[in-house]
This record gives structure tokens, C-alpha cells and sequence, in this order.
């Protein structure tokens, strides 16, 4: 789906979130290009999601600026329940891309060319090296050290800040021991 400025109303347009939950709004994923009818019941074969080879994909494709537009968390929600577990694309607006991580899928951002060259393949992505494969063809790609992280152990934002509880209960200790006034009246560690 190489199309540029894809805005999170396109991923899941607000007349499809029916609750505030996660579940259910798979099937509002894209709906206005998956559906040729306003009740969302007829599909349109030329739509790629719906196209065979694609229905069951886990990696999407797509173009520049993907997730644009609001904040809506929801169209993260839509494209995991989906099955979606990687975007790559050209680029993607900062809040979609911090709600892939928080949501587990993997926001991989690569040029034009690369991308051009992995839709349609089939394509393996491998996080901890860093690259997208596809027909003996390899693309490295950038990610944060603690994005990379989160997504390959697993970890929502509390979790990795609990990786670090023996450094942080070691400065708390020496600090409760150079600055004792700052702790009075608080409670005890």
C-alpha cells in the first residue's frame, strides 16, 4: 500500500470505533477503501488487504508520513488486530510511531526504493540484526536502542523502567544517604 500521508481517520475512521476498548475494529481497519458500500459488507477485491495474497499478511508496506493526522492510538489498535506486526514506510508521523512501539509492531523506515523492492515479496524482518529480507535482498534499518528493546523482550514503558531497578534503588540509597532531609516526613525504603 505505497500511498503517502496515510492519516490514522483513514486507518480506522472514528464512525468505526464503537468502543473505547481494543477489540473489535479489525474490521474498520481501512474501511474506506475495503468497502464499496457505507455499511462496510461488500468488499473491494482491488483493495490490496483484500486481495488473496495478501488477506493474511503480519508486514505492510506503505509510503511516506504514514499514521498522520490525530493522535488516535485506535488505529494502531485496528492494524494489530489486524495481524500487522511491521509497517515499513518512507516515514511516519512521531505519535503513530511511539504508539507502534507501545503496541508491539515495528515501525521499519527505509527509502523509496527499498520499500518498492519488498512489496509483494516475501519478507522476513529480523529486528535484532536490524534488516528487512526479501529474494537475497537485505535492507538494514535504524530503531532506538530502547524501542528495540521493548519489542524484542516484550516490555511496555513500566516494564523497561523496572529493568533498572537495581540502578535506580542504589541511587535512591546513596542519594537518601547524602541528602537525608529530603526524605523526611516520606515514606521509608
Amino acid at each position: 500500500m505505497l500511498r503517502d500521508n496515510v492519516d490514522t481517520d483513514t486507518i480506522i475512521p472514528s464512525r468505526e470505533m464503537r468502543s473505547t476498548g481494543r477489540d473489535g475494529l479489525a474490521d474498520g481497519l481501512f474501511a474506506p477503501w475495503r468497502y464499496i458500500d457505507a455499511d462496510g459488507r461488500i468488499e473491494d477485491p482491488d483493495f490490496v488487504l483484500n486481495c488473496a495474497a495478501y488477506r493474511d499478511t503480519s508486514i505492510l508496506a506503505a509510503g511516506a508520513n504514514f499514521g498522520c493526522g490525530s493522535s488516535r492510538e485506535h488505529a494502531v489498535w485496528a492494524l494489530a488486530e489486524w495481524g500487522i506486526r511491521a509497517i515499513i514506510a518512507e516515514g511516519f508521523a512521531p505519535i503513530f510511531h511511539a504508539n507502534c512501539i507501545r503496541n508491539f509492531i515495528l515501525p521499519v523506515t527505509l527509502k523509496r526504493a527499498a520499500i518498492e523492492a519488498l512489496a509483494g515479496e516475501e519478507v522476513t524482518i529480523d529486528l535484532a540484526a536490524q534488516e528487512a529480507r526479501s529474494a537475497g535482498k537485505t535492507h538494514a534499518f535504524e530503531i532506538e536502542r530502547e524501542a528495540k528493546q521493548m519489542l524484542a523482550q516484550g516490555l511496555d514503558a513500566i516494564d523497561l523502567t523496572l529493568t533498572q531497578a537495581p540502578e535506580i534503588e542504589g541511587w535512591t540509597a546513596r542519594d537518601r544517604s547524602a541528602r537525608p532531609w529530603v526524605y523526611l516526613g516520606g515514606a521509608s525504603a
